[in-house]
């Protein structure tokens, strides 16, 4: 029986499980948001577009949100180009003529298309990849020879260029985003030219995914690669794959036992899941009105373990789906309004809060006028840097208390009491070590 409640014990510990159920003092866990906060929320931006950086990122700036903006590297100068890497295209288009596009040479020619130089070589591209990721394979095999017939016959324009994604008014250099994360943004990966990944073969999806992390890498800094995402939301297996091994965090997905994924195309409410944590992407249209973005705060701030996630793409009539100025100012000035209850940080730093949370052993010892708490995890401490919030049980009679790390700093820590008792809270990073709580 012993080494029943024992094995219990530990396994509350390390699934920082909740104190509700048996409260008394020592006891320790990391509140499920940062200084047990009800929700958390990122805003996100997709493509680089200038307004979101020289409109929204000030805005932003003001009420001190910080936000994570997934960028297209190959349109930030000093940055490696977009490019086909294969064969030669002249063999491929002249192929072309003679063999339809079936399974053998379908990833290749569709990787290939966007880099031809034609005024509609990169529409042809997206499109066929849209019909694949909807299961029209054979529907995109057609697309694709019409596109290339086109080629053939010189019907699309040669312009001599890659035509990139859009807004070729975009002229953000490194330099900003180097102050932009200086200021506490997430600058993170949107590939180097936003293409449908699904339908490139090995070495281009590679190099997108992988020039494009060490673009950020050379310019901004390790720290900065950590987040990504795959253009058009994909979530396809075979390009999840791959991206896994070369992000540790994806907007796309994030497959945990303990996190349920709705994305944007998803209806079902975040407040009916099971699981302990929810990734709520709300997608924000034009046709979205404020009021409408309000209601996803609530809705948000009625759970208890609900992680909204923003996207953005346009702004001021810049890019997909635009949102304007005056909106962004109401809606960030609303969400502000929130935060006593709402945690508002980047994509990144979120997903490793709650990594750390659930990777996190606890052990406590109590003794009269002494708590001693030791934390210990497996997780990379360069990465998973992001302070946990403690919530620790202290006896009714101790009005003053310090806490200390292992190198002797103070640690400030907030009094409150529930139905089990008063406790503290308090935050350190989950490498910290063994931290005492002493009775003054």
């Amino acid at each position: 029986m012993k080494n029943a409640l024992t094995v219990l014990f530990l396994s509350c510990l390390v699934l920082a499980c909740s104190p509700e159920k048996e409260g008394h003092s020592g006891e320790t866990v990391i509140t499920k948001w940062p200084d047990d906060k009800k929700a958390a929320l990122s805003i996100t931006f997709d493509d680089g577009i200038i307004n979101q950086l020289t409109v929204a990122r000030p805005i932003m700036d003001q009420y001190n949100l910080k936000g994570t903006f997934f960028i297209i590297t190959g349109k930030v100068e000093g940055s490696q180009p977009g490019k086909f890497i294969g064969r030669s295209p002249e063999e491929i288009i002249k192929e072309t003529a003679d063999i339809e596009t079936n399974e053998n040479n379908f990833f290749e020619r569709a990787s290939l298309i966007a880099f031809t130089g034609t005024s509609e070589a990169e529409d042809y591209h997206a499109r066929v990849g849209s019909l694949y990721e909807q299961g029209k394979v054979e529907e995109a095999y057609q697309l694709l020879d019409e596109g290339y017939s086109k080629i053939r016959n010189g019907s699309m324009k040669d312009t001599n260029d890659v035509v990139f994604h859009n807004n070729v008014e975009d002229t953000t250099t490194w330099e900003q985003y180097r102050s932009y994360a200086a200021d506490g943004h997430e600058i993170a990966s949107h590939t180097v030219t936003h293409p449908r990944l699904a339908v490139l073969d090995e070495i281009n999806m590679k190099y997108e995914l992988e020039q494009s992390k060490a673009d950020i890498e050379k310019f901004l800094g390790p720290e900065y690669t950590f987040s990504a995402e795959g253009p058009y939301g994909t979530e396809n297996e075979r390009v999840m794959s791959y991206a896994y091994d070369i992000y540790p965090a994806l907007r796309n997905r994030m497959p945990e036992p303990y996190l349920e994924e709705l994305n944007r195309s998803s209806d079902k409410s975040p407040l009916d899941s099971d699981e302990e944590y929810v990734q709520w992407q709300r997608g924000a249209l034009t046709r979205h009105s404020v009021d409408d973005m309000k209601g996803w705060v609530n809705t948000a701030l009625s759970g208890s373990g609900v992680w909204l996630v923003l996207v953005f793409h346009g702004v001021d009539q810049f890019g997909w789906e635009p949102k304007t100025g005056e909106e962004l100012d109401q809606y960030f000035s609303f969400v502000n309004d929130q935060r006593d209850s709402l945690w508002v940080d980047t994509f990144g730093n979120v997903t490793k809060y709650i990594r750390e949370r659930k990777n996190t052993v606890i052990e406590t010892k109590s003794e009269d006028n002494r708590i001693s708490i030791r934390l210990s995890t497996e997780l990379d401490p360069e990465s998973y840097n992001v302070p946990v919030t403690l919530k620790t049980y202290i006896p009714e009679s101790w009005t003053k208390i310090s806490i200390t790390d292992p190198t002797g700093k103070n640690i400030q820590a907030i009094f409150k009491d529930d139905a089990n008792g008063k406790y503290v809270l308090f935050n350190v990073i989950p490498s910290a070590g063994e931290l005492v709580l002493q009775k003054n």
